[in-house]
């Protein structure tokens, strides 16, 4: 039951996204082109997420199951470090040269869209380096655990 609800959840955000135009390119970089012919619609998009979003928060953090019986897993800082601002640019740069975010892209990679393919396969190389360097940085402690 639990997979059927995540794929029932996965199919209504990807419809939201396509109705939406966020898989669109060409419409991502006219709402991000605030010199140009700027597009507001996915502002309007992005407003009603975020209530959406905002409401769903409240009540998941007075819950500590969700509806289908799992830990609900909350982030718990809300410190603004350099690491947080530093990942924050990279993804808007990102957003602002392909046009794409990965849920968006995935979708469109769903859909045959070329450009979504590259944009996921340079996502994971990414995502890769980023383990890589992870590790790196903080080998795994064998005595925890």
């Amino acid at each position: 039951m639990y997979n059927f609800f995540s794929l029932l959840a996965g199919a209504v955000f990807g419809l939201g996204l396509l109705v939406s135009g966020m898989t669109n390119p060409a419409k991502v970089l006219g709402f991000l082109d605030l010199a140009g012919p700027w597009d507001p619609s996915l502002a309007l998009v992005m407003a009603g997420a975020i209530a959406i979003a905002s409401m769903a928060f409240a009540v998941a953090g007075r819950r500590p199951l969700s509806l289908m019986g799992q830990e609900i897993k909350l982030p718990s800082s809300r410190t603004v470090d350099r690491r947080l601002v530093g990942g924050s640019l990279l993804f808007g740069i990102g957003w602002g040269i392909a046009g794409f975010c990965p849920g968006p892209a995935l979708v469109a990679l769903g859909m045959g869209e070329g450009k979504a393919a590259v944009f996921v396969v340079a996502m994971l190389a990414g995502m890769g380096a980023f383990e890589l360097f992870e590790r790196r940085g903080n080998p795994p402690n064998p005595k925890a655990g």
